[in-house]
């Protein structure tokens, strides 16, 4: 007895939506191919908005910035009068010595200031002039080392210190 399969039987077996080798690769094509095309389209569509042109947003200020000299040379009235302790600090240090931002020791604070008085006069200024920890050289200001060394001595005897505001150096010889 042979069993011989009938038509019928191998077609109840198989219920899937593609009957014919047409159907599948339409299957393929709109399953794989649509979708890359899609997303390739997406992309490109993205990525090509608001590109401004090459150029259009420089401005003869900006462009001056990017080409200028790397060092600059300032010229200071060596006559001018020196601000004092007190004018500096409010100009430049009271920016964060009033506040204690970035880690600095705030005003008239003597416990945060001891351990920094106890270095000396000298360690001070060396820090104020070169700049220390989150603090740039001259806390980021323009002015005489002179000056810096009078808002040292201003800050310091704000906060415990007995320290003698600096001498005025010397006029260079003409």
């Amino acid at each position: 007895m042979s069993v011989t399969p009938s038509p019928e039987t191998h077609d109840e077996g198989h219920t899937g939506p593609v009957k014919t080798p047409k159907q599948l690769l339409a299957a393929v094509f709109f399953s794989f191919v649509v979708p890359v095309f899609i997303i390739i389209g997406l992309v490109n569509y993205v990525t090509s908005l608001n590109k401004p042109i090459a150029g259009a947003e420089q401005t003869e200020r900006v462009t001056l910035e990017r080409i200028q000299k790397v060092g600059t040379v300032e010229i200071l009235d060596a006559n001018r009068v020196m601000k004092t302790g007190e004018e500096v600090f409010k100009a430049q240090c009271g920016t964060c010595h009033a506040a204690g931002l970035a880690g600095a020791p705030k005003f008239g604070d003597a416990a945060a200031w001891g351990p920094r008085i106890k270095t000396g006069y000298e360690a001070l200024l060396t820090s104020a002039l070169k700049g220390k920890n989150a603090m740039g050289a001259q806390g980021g200001g323009n002015f005489d080392d002179y000056e810096i060394a009078r808002a040292v001595v201003y800050m310091a005897n704000g906060s415990g210190a007995k320290f003698e505001e600096p001498a005025k150096p010397a006029a260079p010889a003409q």
